[in-house]
């Protein structure tokens, strides 16, 4: 049988399901939460950041730190 999963794609958190039998269960992401920061960043050296680790170091990288980007899907 196939897997379902659901994704919660929000402004400010996501989060990600799956079907165990007729019950969602919520994945817990790097850090044991249940929802995730919707951030994304880039460092100078190219690395991607997601999450929460995003979202910590957007003070220091704010030209280069991402959110709210749900708002934009779908504009040209």
């Amino acid at each position: 049988m196939a897997k379902v999963i659901g994704i919660d794609l929000g402004t400010t958190n996501s989060c990600v399901a799956v079907m165990e039998g007729k019950t969602p269960k919520v994945i817990e992401n790097a850090e044991g939460m249940r929802t995730t920061p919707s951030m994304v960043a880039f460092t100078d050296d190219g690395e991607v950041i997601v999450g929460l680790p995003a979202k910590r170091q957007a003070v220091t990288n704010p030209e280069n730190t991402f959110f709210a980007i749900k708002r934009l899907i779908g504009r040209r």
